[in-house]
């Protein structure tokens, strides 16, 4: 049977796709012990999504969790104003449109979509320097649809036994290294 897949897990598998098995193993873990500054930062950032306080209004959907059944997805939107129908993925800085940031707000409109939702517009939204980027919708975007569905089934199939790094940049820039039995620092 397929598990259901964590859209917050998108950008970590793309990052390196043994971090989905650490953010497991450490979930229950007080995050100060592991996490990076810039994750801390952005739980902080995330807190008024998260406790439901970011906007009062009834037709503003935040922090809700969405799930396509279609799609083996589940996971929480940031943001969803009903009334223009824009679905917005907030981060902390965001210094490049990696695929990931685009595949969470993906997921996101799946999900939505197939629970009725009618979502118009997709856009990431970088808080540090208050800066939109209107994102295409999949089908507007072929290439990034195609790597969407192909991450999916990466994921579905991974096997974390047979998996080798091969890029030290990762590594270097991963909380998770120091626990990592493949890791390209040893």
């Amino acid at each position: 049977m397929e598990q259901f897949i964590a859209i917050s897990c998108l950008n970590s598998f793309l990052f390196c796709p043994a971090s989905i098995y650490f953010q497991k193993l450490y979930s229950d873990l007080d995050g100060l012990t592991y996490e990076s500054e810039a994750i801390t930062q952005g739980k902080i950032n995330h807190e008024a999504i998260d406790n439901k306080k970011y906007s009062s209004r009834k037709d503003v959907l935040c922090g809700t969790e969405v799930f396509s059944n279609k799609l083996q997805l589940q996971g929480n939107i940031d943001i969803f104003d009903m009334k223009t129908g824009l679905l917005t993925e907030r981060k902390t800085k965001i210094k490049f449109l990696y695929d990931g940031y685009i595949f969470q707000l993906y997921a996101q409109y799946y999900a939505l979509t197939e629970m009725g939702y009618n979502v118009k517009k997709l856009k990431l939204y970088s808080m540090d320097d208050n800066k939109n980027y209107p994102i295409p919708f999949p089908d507007e975007n072929p290439e990034m649809k195609q790597k969407f569905f192909k991450l999916l089934e990466d994921i579905q199939n991974f096997d974390l036994e047979s998996f080798e790094q091969t890029n030290i940049k990762k590594c270097l820039n991963c909380i998770y290294e120091p626990s990592c039995d493949r890791s390209l620092l040893c």
